[in-house]
């Protein structure tokens, strides 16, 4: 009860929309998809995996949240929308992390024993968000929306783009309660096609001005 009682008040504290702990605990699928989990990997470590996989597909089934029992999941994580979130089997997730709808913590399918990423504490996952491979994504990192994070991303950094790329390495955040800004992060492609625009312009200016430079036999007619 202790544990569900601070992951309630996660919710409250990250969800402006949620009004009260018992409406969160009613209606919100990423309460109830931790849950089964919680069921679910006790079965698996007891060696019942069938029926540890009955609970996480039910949960998948009733949620749109998909978590293999096998997953390792922290305290007072908060799924915000939940629908299309896959976590695979040797994914860990740390404390007080936040994930959008859309995510997955997968693999590459190149890897033997430990295939997904390891999450650390207080990591914020955007939605749509792609982390593939058994790195270490570190403390207070922000994975920005859409991204395809394919190797390590060091603590308090931010990554952005596809593949993903660290623009920005700040001080520790807050607690849980921060703010939470997805919309002021920089894209690093956009950024270069943009310098690739302006060059082009500026090597059209300059040819436009070398062809209308008249020649000496058109200055003799």
């Amino acid at each position: 009860m202790t544990r569900l009682g601070e992951t309630l008040r996660a919710y409250q504290a990250r969800d402006p929309a949620a009004r009260s702990r018992l409406e969160i605990f009613l209606l919100y699928p990423g309460v109830h998809a931790t849950l089964y989990h919680r069921l679910a990997h006790v079965l698996y470590r007891h060696r019942l995996k069938f029926l540890a996989r009955c609970v996480s597909q039910w949960s998948r089934f009733w949620t749109g949240i998909e978590i293999h029992p096998g997953a390792k999941i922290g305290r007072r994580l908060v799924i915000d929308h939940g629908m299309g979130i896959v976590i695979g089997e040797t994914a860990e997730v740390g404390d007080d992390c936040l994930i959008y709808h859309g995510v997955t913590l997968g693999g590459t399918g190149k890897d033997q024993g430990k295939r997904h990423p390891t999450i650390g504490n207080n990591v914020l996952i955007s939605t749509g968000a792609k982390v593939l491979g058994p790195f270490k994504v570190g403390d207070n990192a922000r994975i920005a929306a859409n991204a395809v994070v394919l190797s390590e991303v060091p603590a308090d950094a931010t990554a952005v783009g596809i593949p993903a790329q660290i623009v920005r390495i700040a001080g520790q955040s807050t607690h849980y309660a921060d703010e939470v800004d997805q919309t002021s992060v920089k894209n690093p492609t956009l950024e270069k096609l943009a310098a690739l625009s302006d060059r082009v312009e500026q090597l059209e200016k300059l040819l436009d001005r070398v062809c209308t430079v008249p020649t000496p036999e058109q200055d003799k007619t």
